[in-house]
């Protein structure tokens, strides 16, 4: 977290830590619960709920076809999360920075 007074990055206290900050600073994923994953009404995908239905995916805590069908996705989408993150890691998620990306990816 960013104290704005100072401009420094503090830590948050042991424990409470988001899943989004647990898998940008790749702290152990063991502990994704369906707790972490979003509501199934989401409608805005910001960064931190695209990282949680990934993680809970890649966990085990939900399948593939379960958030898929639970959030209203189509597989080449959550695959492109997927992609995204492994590529650039959790800034690629940006909207707008797709385009940039998906340029590196084609020259690739």
């Amino acid at each position: 977290m960013r104290n704005a007074s100072e401009n420094t990055v503090t830590a948050r206290p042991e424990g409470t830590a988001s899943l989004a900050d647990r898998i940008a600073y790749g702290w152990s994923p063991g502990s994704v619960t369906d707790a972490d994953l979003p509501p199934p009404n989401t409608k805005r995908w910001v960064i931190r709920r695209k990282a949680e239905v990934v993680s809970g995916v890649r966990n085990g805590v939900i399948s593939l076809e379960e958030a898929c069908r639970r959030y209203k996705l189509s597989i080449e989408e959550f695959l492109s999360w997927q992609r995204l993150i492994e590529r650039h890691g959790l800034a690629g998620l940006r909207a707008t920075r797709l385009q940039d990306y998906r340029a590196v990816a084609k020259n690739e």
